[in-house]
């Protein structure tokens, strides 16, 4: 078994489970069925084809840095029609890790494709592309085991002005055998058929590591850290609260 690493950083990403209609929420981390979905389009898979094997992968997300959470609002006209006004929730200025575990040659082969994909690569919608080097490459430590282990991957702003040696990341990742899930999301994907999109639920454990912040130095022994200098600006303040479902 080996592991495919991904680093998912981009100005927008919006990986949504529930939402419809008007509202279209995000999730606080990439959800399994977005990240199916991008696989799927490196490999050239379109909507109708099957996507089991893909669905069958492993998946772990550390989240490097959580952004902001932002609202736009969109509508859309015809002659004489004007359609009600939508929702679009996003996450701006985020940066996660995405470990995709799986057989050798089937890893090989997703690694190949990010890195010469058949249709365009976004993150969660369309209009989000990524940016910088997606895959951080195939390794063969387990995918708890490399989320665990690699070093921070946040910018370098955010690991500057953190003022902490180690800081603590969430972790999402898919069970292992003999746990206890602490949540789980509908995100499993069955189908991407425009005409019969179906999702199951997936259950996960939520947990915290501690990664070294490699922009601040270790304080010597008997002293104390700076305090943490906090941005002062909510911008959750404008949305009436951190609403994401």
């Amino acid at each position: 078994m080996s592991t495919l690493l991904l680093r998912l950083a981009g100005p927008m990403q919006s990986w949504g489970v529930r939402g419809r209609f008007t509202r279209r929420t995000t999730e606080m981390q990439p959800t399994k069925s977005g990240v199916v979905g991008l696989l799927a389009a490196a490999l050239g898979r379109r909507r109708t084809d099957p996507i089991e094997d893909l669905a069958q992968l492993s998946l772990g997300v550390r989240v490097e840095q959580s952004g902001k959470l932002m609202r736009d609002f969109q509508t859309a006209q015809r002659t004489g029609v004007t359609a009600p006004l939508s929702y679009r929730y996003y996450l701006s200025d985020a940066v996660f890790l995405a470990a995709v575990g799986g057989p050798d040659d089937f890893v090989q082969s997703l690694e190949a494709a990010m890195a010469s994909p058949v249709f365009p690569l976004y993150l969660g919608r369309r209009a989000f592309p990524p940016a910088g080097q997606l895959s951080l490459g195939v390794h063969r430590e387990s995918m708890p085991e490399l989320l665990r282990a690699t070093p921070w991957k946040a910018s370098p702003r955010v690991m500057k002005d953190n003022h902490n040696h180690v800081v603590k990341v969430r972790i999402v990742r898919d069970l292992l055998p003999g746990e206890t899930p602490t949540a789980t999301y509908e995100d499993e994907p069955v189908s991407f058929d425009p005409d019969r999109r179906v999702f199951g639920i997936r259950q996960v454990v939520e947990d915290w590591e501690d990664i070294v912040n490699p922009a601040v130095p270790a304080q010597p022994p008997g002293t104390s850290a700076p305090e943490p200098v906090f941005d002062k600006h909510d911008p959750f303040s404008y949305l009436g609260g951190q609403i994401v479902s």
